[in-house]
This record gives structure tokens, sequence and C-alpha cells, in this order.
């Protein structure tokens, strides 16, 4: 189970994007219309627009199936995405790592070699 203080580690403007962009593996996508796909994620945008490979879309109920090699789903039409758990591990770990990387100074530094 996700817990609430699990996210606090994610909230920066991108968090959800690099949440999507690290499920490669099989993301299941249900849409509003009750319609839901399974496949290997390809792309994916910051609209949430995801293409997706190897699919196998399920009618809303449920009886019926079909495999497409590859279909894009524009973002505005999901509704629910579910992700291996072990993606939210990495995308926290990920945010932790940024967070301790050392910060630059700005504007970059000028060589300390003197010119002759």
């Amino acid at each position: 189970m996700i817990k609430i203080h699990d996210f606090r580690i994610l909230q920066t403007i991108n968090a959800t994007l690099l949440f999507i962009r690290n499920a490669t593996a099989f993301p299941l996508v249900e849409l509003k219309n009750g319609e839901t796909f399974n496949g290997h994620l390809v792309n994916c945008d910051n609209w949430m627009n995801l293409t997706l490979r190897e699919v196998i879309q399920t009618s809303p109920e449920g009886d019926r199936f079909w495999r497409l090699p590859e279909c894009y789903i524009r973002g505005n039409t999901i509704k629910y995405l579910r992700v291996p758990d072990e993606i939210i591990e990495m995308v926290k770990d990920d945010a932790v790592r940024q967070r301790q990387a050392p910060v630059g100074s700005g504007r970059g530094r000028k060589s300390t070699k003197k010119r002759q």
C-alpha cells in the first residue's frame, strides 16, 4: 500500500510524469469509457499521452479482447493507471538522489588556470 507520507518525496512539478516514464514494464491503463489497455510503455509526453506496444485491449464489459501492435492513448481520456510497486520505489530513490546531488555554482565557473 502507498502511504501519503511517501508521496511527500515525489512533490515536484513533473513527479507524475517521471513516475509514468519509469513504468516501462506493463502498465494497465483504464480509460474513462471503461476500456483497458495492457502493454509496454514506449513514450509519455507532458500531457500524459501514452504510446504502448504489444497491447491487449479489453472491452468495457470484459468479454472481448484485441491484440494490437501499437496504440496511442490521449492523456485526457485516461481514468486510471496501474503500475508495479517496484516503480514507486524507483521513483522515490531517484527523487532522493536528485535532492542529495551537489548543487552547482549556477552559471558555471571560470577556469582556475591563469592565462599566459
